[in-house]
């Protein structure tokens, strides 16, 4: 019967999470190998004891190697305790792959070594309370582990310890333990396994002196039993016959299972001696290597500094090379600074006369900025007395237009008058006359009546309006002197402005003339320049 290895190292992790051991959450925890460490302790912790369990690294959950390293401690200590212990073979087909289980997480070769975890358990001298606490899980999980032993136990041909089966298994056993133990205590393991070699070797000389003994003691029964009787049937004396005959073939397969035993030791003994020869030359070789590697960067170093110089031997030949015609070309640099400095010695001679020129157009400038400032205040004092004059010609045409009004005004209010005197000489008149008839009379009185009244508030109204206007007048001739005033000072400040133009402009002309002779001042010192370089390069 073949079982599911993921099923069943999840039915095994359940069995395990009761024992209640650290880092036995998940599968991916049973990798690191310290929870089946502590398992294996609980279940026999006089094999699987506290030296033991502290060689398992207990910070491994981050680097496979440890785990690996872990898990191969607990398959060789569970193989051993299989052989030496329970009297077990485990077949190769339940052997794990530690290397997959700590690299690739492999479920598979995970529930192999938990599947011998709990062959240890249900083989052990506590079974009965390990099947026990079997017996408390599901049943599912029950059907799965039983399923799991049964596989196992079914597949493990039992032999009793120090049998001829076993003597003649401890050849594969051990290559097995010893292709499955760490690099780093192969040497340990080899001296370890050579005086578990010496101790059975020991125990097999010590069987076949008791089996001697025996022979002994049998012929010497045989030769009594002989002298004292003569009765003994051919049946028995065959059969002890046939019993001493196997007794003396065990004995020759025993001293045959020794020398064995003693030619692989001194073959495991020899290969421990080649490989510690092989290690030292190893050793020598990587000396040698590294020796010869510092050599090789010597001469590298050397090397490139060879390059070095001969590059720099090539830059000097190039200068040498280049050196003539530096020289030639110092000699033309020389007959050309000759040159130069007769043109300087000219050029200075000019520069002073120049200076002196430029002295006195400085003089002649500040003279005409003098007389060009006089220029502008004068122009500006004639502005202001124009504009002075033309103000008060302005109040003047001003006061004339003012008097042509209250003149009209005047004649106005004497024609008025005059007929405001016209009525009330028409009123008198009418009062002393006397009316012809009743009728004559009451319109005589009731014209009398009516037109003193009349011209009363007439001559009422047109106070009135006199007064009015004349304030209307005063309000007026207030905002005409405020306007006039701006006006007055906007036509000073435009009249200077103007003025201020016209010197600006003046002087600007000025510039502009200037600038024209300075631009033709130096036109024809370049020519001068051009002229002289000319004549020095046809000279050289």
């Amino acid at each position: 019967m073949s079982l599911d290895k993921a099923e069943l190292c999840d039915s095994l992790l359940t069995w395990l999470q009761t024992f209640q051991v650290p880092s036995c959450n998940s599968k991916r925890d049973l990798t690191s190998g310290v929870a089946i460490a502590h398992v294996l302790h609980r279940i026999d912790p006089s094999w699987f004891n506290e030296t033991w369990l502290g060689r398992i690294k207990e910070e491994s959950e981050a680097n496979w190697r440890l785990k690996v390293s872990n898990l191969k401690k607990i398959l060789k200590s569970m193989l051993e305790y299989y052989h030496d212990v329970l009297g077990h073979q485990v077949s190769d087909a339940h052997l794990p792959d530690v290397n997959l289980i700590g690299e690739m997480n492999d479920v598979t070769e995970l529930g192999k070594l938990v599947q011998l975890v709990l062959g240890c358990a249900v083989s052990c001298e506590k079974k009965q309370e390990q099947i026990q606490q079997i017996m408390t899980l599901e049943e599912s999980v029950q059907h799965v582990v039983m399923t799991a032993i049964q596989e196992l136990l079914s597949k493990e041909p039992s032999s009793e310890p120090g049998s001829p089966e076993t003597y003649g298994d401890f050849d594969y056993q051990s290559r097995k333990y010893y292709f499955l133990s760490e690099e780093a205590d192969e040497k340990e393991d080899l001296s370890h396994r050579c005086r578990d070699l010496e101790h059975q070797l020991s125990l097999a000389l010590e069987e076949k002196s008791s089996l001697q003994a025996e022979t002994r003691s049998l012929k010497e029964k045989l030769s009594r039993f002989d002298a004292s009787t003569t009765a003994i049937t051919g049946k028995k004396l065959l059969l002890l016959q046939s019993q001493m005959e196997q007794l003396q073939e065990e004995n020759y397969r025993l001293e045959n299972s020794r020398d064995d035993m003693r030619v692989r030791g001194e073959i495991l003994e020899r290969e421990v001696t080649e490989l510690q020869q092989r290690n030292e030359e190893l050793t020598s070789l990587a000396q040698e290597a590294q020796n010869l590697k510092d050599e090789m960067d010597i001469l590298r170093h050397s090397s490139d500094r060879v390059n070095q110089l001969e590059a720099l031997v090539e830059t000097y030949k190039r200068k040498l090379e280049d050196l003539g015609d530096l020289r030639r070309q110092v000699r033309l640099l020389e007959e050309r600074n000759t040159v130069y400095m007769q043109r300087t010695c000219e050029l200075e001679e000019e520069l002073r006369r120049a200076n002196a020129v430029r002295n006195q157009l400085d003089t002649y400038k500040r003279q005409a900025h003098e007389l060009h400032t006089k220029h502008s205040a004068e122009a500006m004092k004639a502005e202001k007395w124009q504009f002075e004059y033309k103000n008060l010609h302005d109040k003047f045409d001003a006061l004339l237009k003012e008097k042509e009004r209250l003149i009209s005004e005047r004649d106005t209010l004497r024609e008025t008058n005059d007929e405001l005197r016209c009525a009330q000489v028409q009123q008198r008149c009418l009062s002393g006359a006397g009316g012809l008839c009743d009728s004559d009379v009451t319109v005589g009185n009731l014209a009398a009546e009516i037109m003193p009244t009349e011209l009363k508030e007439t001559v009422v109204r047109l106070q009135s309006e006199n007064k009015m206007l004349c304030v209307q007048e005063e309000a007026f001739r207030q905002k005409l002197v405020a306007v006039q005033a701006e006006l007055e000072e906007a036509q000073r400040s435009k009249n200077a402005l103007e003025t201020q133009n016209r010197l600006n402009e003046q002087q600007i002309s000025d510039l502009r003339a200037q600038v024209e002779e300075l631009q033709r001042a130096l036109q024809e010192q370049d020519s001068k320049t051009e002229d002289v370089i000319v004549f020095t390069e046809e000279k050289a």
